[in-house]
């Protein structure tokens, strides 16, 4: 079935929210490291990765990918971004934390994003990119998408909400920053 249309792209979305070299990124639920890599891309050398997933099989795989493409820039963990201190990164560490694809996955939401805010520095982003639907079975299933209102609400006591960007067709993306 061609549902035609533009796919969330890392890349695009990643310039959009302005990525550039000797950043810090740490990517929480990092899955098979679409946006982690193509971060590294942009940070160069001098800037850093963190990468952080629940599942070893999905941190043996892009811990060798990262080793096979050269990206020595990405330090991939095995972390449980639900829990505070979970993700095994330090308070104040990001400039830019991305939340890819993650909160239609996750239970504890709310503790999701605490970790998220502690890890980010003081005036750092946190970047939320995330399914708008379920696009026919493309996606997770309805009942488990996140919509742009909750993921504003759940922010809302925490961070100032600095814009929304088109993430691609499928999806919708939020910049948040951290006072």
């Amino acid at each position: 079935m061609n549902i035609g249309g533009t796919f969330s792209h890392p890349e695009t979305n990643l310039k959009t929210v302005g990525i550039t070299e000797n950043m810090i990124v740490a990517d929480l639920g990092s899955g098979s490291g679409h946006y982690a890599k193509a971060a590294a891309h942009m940070v160069g050398t001098e800037g850093r990765v963190y990468a952080v997933e629940v599942q070893k099989e999905l941190v043996r795989r892009l811990s060798e990918q990262a080793q096979t493409e050269h990206l020595h820039n990405i330090e991939v963990l095995h972390g449980d971004i639900e829990a505070i201190g979970g993700s095994k990164i330090g308070n104040d560490t990001a400039d830019v934390t991305l939340l890819c694809n993650v909160l239609f996955q996750v239970e504890n939401k709310k503790d999701l994003i605490t970790e998220a805010m502690r890890i980010t520095r003081a005036n750092g982003r946190v970047v939320v990119i995330d399914w708008s639907d379920s696009h026919f079975g493309l996606g997770p299933d309805q009942s488990l998408i996140v919509s742009e209102e909750t993921v504003q609400e759940l922010f809302s006591n925490r961070s100032e909400f600095v814009s929304s960007f088109e993430a691609g067709d499928h999806h919708y993306g939020l910049i948040f920053r951290k006072q």
